[in-house]
């Protein structure tokens, strides 16, 4: 459906949000359902393209059981006279008891999620794109990956977005099974094996969710340059080939891009709420000093303002997240800095952390290195508090910390890849440039060179370090910004529509989000 005489319409696709702008809708304020950074994209692209007047509509599962708390103060006949006024919003939910009552976006079981993943995609096809009648949608990750074939058989423009190498597979039967008509669309799809007939194919030939978002969609992006060309050239041996071939296929039709994630706006230190005290460029020195005391005193580490603190921030998972690397080093890192009083706090979950709690245990580091499960206000005191973030990341299809980090004067410690190395640069005091200490070889002895990097840093004269973190404080909040990944979202629906997105859009009228 095409509006010519007004802006196009836009529907984005996805199985979370952070936040919704006000004037969406009458719940868009309630609709929170976050796993990772796929919630803070969405919530920001969405934002900049209202806050322009573009027309924008969001679906999403309604995950009642996690809206709840945040619907709590809305009861009985009001939250039914909102919900029964969603349909004319620009927010609309998915309806179905698949996720009606989960407690979290995804499921541990991947049966469960393909349920998850059909009734989504099941009522965003059935119910609300006849509803919306989008002139473009835009889908995100596996959980939307049918959609691409639909859109591609109904020639409405669509752009598949990638933030994890992560799929699912299930058979055509099952998916009809699911009350999707698949039969109207299977050509679109891409299947384990040659599907060379429907009837051959519909009970036992796998269609894998995240290659048929790839092959069907009309465009492809992943959320940094640099993981797209890593994949498109085959330099991550975990990425099936026949993934790698598709992606690969896209780009050199010019059907692909790179498009890099930033921070959500409330990374800020000025205004944290969640830091014991609030800073600045102007006053980070004090800043810092103040929220680590805190936080050495809260998690009973030795209290020393002047101690190296480095800050795990990202979840315990060995086969992207590189922690098996620090594992083999932590004792060392810490025994070579002890007088020094070298501290690391983890605020991660994950299968991993049993591991390093025992490593603390057996060596008694207790009170130089804490264990901490992931909670969003600790960490952001981390970041508050810490001198360095650790992201030896095996491979990083965008990254968030190593540019939170630096936008609270904590410099990043990371391996050279993907996002990171579109975020990072190796940091030059003599040149005054750069943001951080990289490592390139994948092992344990890389990550601890560039540790040793970062100590000699730390042990120059307070007025280098002063100005050195005052500098990349300053050009990370100016460069990390939504305003630019949102710009670049909005540049490639033109593209796709080969026409404006707003009419008679000023053209300085881009909002800051």
């Amino acid at each position: 459906m095409t509006h010519p005489q007004s802006n196009p319409r836009i529907l984005v696709v996805t199985p979370e949000v952070t936040y919704l702008p006000d004037g969406m809708g009458n719940m868009a304020n309630y609709l929170t359902a976050k796993a990772g950074g796929l919630a803070d994209v969405s919530a920001a692209l969405v934002k900049a393209l209202f806050d322009q007047g573009a027309d924008v509509h969001v679906a999403i599962p309604d995950y009642r059981e996690i809206f709840s708390s945040r619907l709590a103060p809305v009861l009985g006949k009001e939250l039914r006279a909102i919900r029964n006024k969603m349909p004319s919003d620009r927010v609309h939910l998915a309806e179905d008891r698949a996720f009606f009552y989960l407690n979290r976006v995804y499921s541990n079981y991947g049966g469960e999620n393909i349920k998850i993943a059909l009734a989504f995609q099941r009522e965003v096809i059935n119910n609300i794109i006849p509803h919306v009648r989008p002139d473009l949608i835009h889908c995100n990750d596996w959980m939307t990956g049918l959609i691409p074939a639909m859109a591609r058989q109904m020639d409405i423009p669509c752009l598949f977005t990638i933030h994890n190498i992560y799929t699912v597979k299930t058979t055509l039967s099952h998916i009809e099974d699911r009350g999707i008509d698949a039969a109207y669309f299977w050509q679109n799809l891409y299947y384990e094996n040659m599907a060379y007939g429907y009837e051959e194919t519909r009970e036992t030939n796998p269609v894998d969710f995240l290659a048929s978002g790839v092959f069907a969609a009309h465009f492809v992006n992943t959320v940094s340059p640099t993981f797209m060309m890593e994949v498109v050239e085959g330099r991550h041996d975990f990425i099936e080939p026949y993934l790698q071939h598709e992606l690969a296929n896209k780009w050199n039709s010019q059907c692909a891009a790179g498009i890099l994630n930033a921070p959500d706006p409330s990374f800020n230190p000025a205004n944290d709420k969640d830091l014991i005290r609030q800073f600045s460029v102007q006053n980070h020195v004090a800043g810092k000093k103040e929220n680590k005391r805190y936080l050495q005193k809260t998690l009973r580490l030795i209290q020393d303002e002047s101690a190296p603190l480095f800050f795990w921030p990202s979840r315990l998972d060995p086969n992207q997240k590189g922690c098996q690397l620090l594992a083999d080093i932590l004792y060392h890192v810490v025994s070579k800095y002890w007088d020094q009083n070298l501290e690391i706090i983890f605020v991660a979950s994950g299968e991993f952390m049993k591991y390093f709690k025992e490593i603390v245990r057996f060596h008694k580091l207790d009170s130089r290195v804490v264990v901490c499960n992931f909670d969003e206000r600790l960490a952001r005191l981390a970041y508050g508090a810490s001198d360095f973030v650790l992201m030896p990341s095996r491979f990083e299809p965008c990254g968030l910390p190593q540019m939170i980090g630096p936008i609270y004067g904590a410099l990043p410690i990371a391996h050279d890849t993907g996002g990171i190395h579109d975020t990072v640069d190796r940091l030059n005091v003599k040149k005054n440039t750069g943001n951080g200490f990289l490592f390139e070889t994948y092992n344990s002895g890389g990550l601890l060179w560039a540790i040793n990097q970062a100590m000699e840093f730390y042990s120059r004269s307070q007025k280098v370090k002063k100005r050195q973190i005052k500098r990349v404080m300053t050009e990370s909040a100016s460069k990390f910004t939504h305003a630019t990944t949102a710009r670049q979202y909005i540049e490639l629906y033109e593209k796709m529509l080969q026409r404006p997105l707003i009419v008679n859009k000023p053209s300085d009228s881009f909002i800051e989000t």
